[in-house]
């Protein structure tokens, strides 16, 4: 009988991992879940809207489908609408790829007062996610606190104007939180030196191109590491730029202590360096790029504590993790390549011994062609400034996806 294999989770962790398991057993019957109608994940709700060329990755992954055999089972929520378990009954492997969904908290004083958010919720909302929670109101003076390629994303788009947001998709509403025009002051600011800074050096060679920020590095230090020196480089070298009015200023080496704020909203944030000494930011708008935990509906932190070998990816007879499920928020999407080709073998020769599973019936959900409707439409109403007008409301995306128009 044919061997099945789930996926669950279709962004770029889980489609790397579907090309090497089938390029290896073609005939293998393979899903990939999401809980959303759509797939890819990361690359669609996460990537910048304007870094095209990163989400172009999604033409490759579309020959998953279209030349592999993968099958898609959208709008299915492993844990809610299904149990694990149950999954696990159906096919002879199951893969837990669902990536991370809930903010790291900072853990200060002051962190509920309203204009405080994570960059896993404006990074949601600026991708138009149907779950997305609504952005906070965007003030004259914003902090971004973080030093890793999330962080250089949301500073890189609040820092545009309208005109340098051609050719994306953001849609309508993110469009005029980026663009209200009221910005004066953005502060990056990290805990570690920035030497050991998470974000790629390309990344903050990009903010060169900035049409209307003035750009200050403080507090850059000196590194003993090539690496470390090529981030100072990359800071050296967008020091100084003098584009505009907006104030664009990177710190390093400052921790947070607390908030301060005025009937009910965030109005300073309270810092200290390693010497004790103290810096306070006004801050209207504050968003914490510290990284990600959790899991929604799967019992993540159980799941890794009882694994059988997680370093290997290996939770349990039949069962694996990969991405950032596996690791936590760490490694960029290349990074997932490599970890999936080890995983397939793995995965193909434990499956030497299986059985052989039918796998779940798809009926009622949404397949592939399913959500070819829903990209079609996006396309189709595109405007003459944007490559995709996203449908962000589910029940919108599933009456597509399954027919129900009228």
């Amino acid at each position: 009988m044919q061997k099945s294999v789930a996926i669950v989770g279709s962004g770029p962790s889980g489609c790397y991992l579907a090309q090497a398991l089938l390029k290896a057993k073609p005939d293998l019957r393979l899903d990939l879940i999401d809980r959303l109608p759509v797939p890819y994940g990361l690359v669609r709700y996460g990537v910048a809207a304007d870094h095209q060329g990163t989400k172009a990755i999604i033409r490759q992954f579309e020959r998953l489908f279209e030349r592999q055999g993968a099958g898609f089972i959208g709008n299915l929520d492993i844990g809610a609408d299904i149990s694990l378990d149950e999954l696990r009954a159906a096919y002879d492997a199951v893969i837990l790829a669902a990536g991370l969904a809930t903010d790291r908290r900072l853990g200060i004083p002051g962190e509920d007062l309203a204009g405080i958010a994570g960059a896993g919720i404006v990074t949601r909302a600026l991708n138009e996610h149907p779950d997305a929670d609504p952005l906070p109101a965007l003030g004259r003076h914003v902090v971004v606190m973080g030093n890793g390629n999330v962080a250089i994303d949301i500073v890189r788009l609040i820092a545009k104007s309208a005109d340098e947001l051609a050719g994306t998709d953001l849609g309508p509403v993110p469009t005029a939180w980026l663009t209200a025009g009221h910005i004066e002051t953005i502060d990056v600011v990290g805990r570690s030196a920035a030497s050991h800074a998470k974000f790629d050096p390309v990344m903050v060679k990009e903010l060169h191109h900035l049409a209307h920020a003035t750009i200050r590095i403080e507090g850059a230090g000196t590194a003993e590491e090539p690496a470390g020196q090529k981030k100072l480089d990359a800071l050296a070298a967008i020091d100084g730029i003098a584009h505009g009015p907006r104030r664009l200023t990177f710190r390093f080496g400052l921790t947070p202590t607390a908030f301060e704020g005025k009937d009910g909203r965030v109005t300073a944030v309270r810092f200290r360096d390693a010497a004790g000494a103290e810096t306070v930011l006004p801050c209207d708008t504050f968003i914490s790029a510290i990284g990600f935990d959790t899991c929604a509906n799967l019992s993540r932190g159980t799941l890794l504590e009882h694994a059988r070998d997680i370093d290997a990816g290996v939770l349990d007879d039949g069962l694996y993790a990969t991405g950032w499920f596996r690791r936590g928020p760490r490694g960029t999407i290349p990074e997932n390549r490599a970890e999936a080709q080890a995983l397939a073998a793995r995965v193909i020769a434990d499956l030497d011994a299986a059985t052989g599973r039918p796998g779940l019936p798809a009926t009622g959900r949404v397949d592939y062609a399913g959500w070819k409707r829903i990209d079609a439409a996006e396309l189709a109403a595109a405007t003459a400034d944007r490559c995709r007008r996203k449908i962000a409301d589910r029940a919108a995306m599933l009456a597509l996806a399954l027919n129900n128009e009228g």
